[in-house]
């Protein structure tokens, strides 16, 4: 069993993937209107991408949905939906098929678009990297907004780093929640679970959907972020601790002064 050590679980990052991270061009553009791009998006993102990742999360990951059910509350609106990150593979393909009919945008860092010649396969898969700039982190908020009123679910990472196959939930601020905290609409925390395979070491993975939560009437926008923030945070937590109960990999902390 491989073992990691960490010193801040806030921040250290275990994806291992070298990526040396680029700011977003100045020239990105987060809606794009022309046609021959909208069905090219469509094209690849209906007809070759979700059929593709269905079959590699059931083969490679043996991944399946728990209490989906509760996702008929948000009927056609859009919705926020936050999962824990702990595999990079997993955290990309599986927000595609939560609401199989919907499309599904994922918020990512600037890192996500610093991969050579991937940019516009990427846009087209539905990333929405942060932005690098302050006019374009505005105009990433206006994306956001805009794609949740289409009703498309928005996927969100509040962990920001990846720790590959962590059972546990690590602590997440409430800044990532201020887009619901806005708009008002629902809110899912999205869990993934390892559990053991009857045959094979690395571990199938079980995703549970909790909610859906919304904002407090009563709170203004900065308490309605920490609010759903720990609606979110909690329901991830119990189905951790109750759930994910096979370790593929350790995590310790680091002792002082390694």
């Amino acid at each position: 069993m491989k073992t990691y050590y960490y010193s801040d679980p806030l921040n250290d990052d275990f994806a291992g993937t070298r990526i040396r991270t680029r700011p977003l061009r100045e020239s990105f553009r987060y809606i794009h209107r022309g046609f021959l791009w909208r069905a090219a998006e469509f094209i690849l993102y209906r007809l070759v991408a979700q059929p593709l990742v269905f079959l590699i999360l059931k083969l490679g990951y043996g991944q399946s949905f728990r209490n989906r059910i509760c996702l008929r509350r948000a009927k056609k609106s859009g919705a926020y939906f936050y999962a824990n990150h702990t595999n990079a593979l997993l955290d990309a393909y599986c927000p595609n098929i939560v609401r199989y009919g919907r499309r599904t945008h994922i918020i990512a860092g600037p890192d996500t678009m610093s991969i050579p010649g991937l940019n516009g396969l990427l846009e087209m898969l539905g990333v929405i990297p942060i932005g690098s700039s302050s006019r374009q982190k505005l105009e990433m908020e206006r994306c956001v907004f805009r794609r949740a009123a289409e009703g498309r679910n928005i996927a969100i990472y509040p962990e920001a780093h990846i720790w590959p196959y962590y059972t546990g939930i690590r602590p997440f601020p409430a800044a990532s929640f201020r887009f619901p905290a806005r708009d008002g609409l629902p809110v899912y925390a999205m869990t993934n679970c390892y559990r053991a395979r009857l045959i094979g070491r690395r571990p199938r993975v079980v995703t549970y959907i909790d909610g859906p939560f919304f904002p407090d009437e009563s709170l203004g926008e900065r308490e309605n972020r920490a609010y759903l923030r720990d609606l979110c945070y909690n329901a991830m937590k119990e189905r951790t601790e109750k759930y994910s109960d096979y370790e593929y990999r350790r995590y310790l902390p680091a002792e002082p002064g390694a």
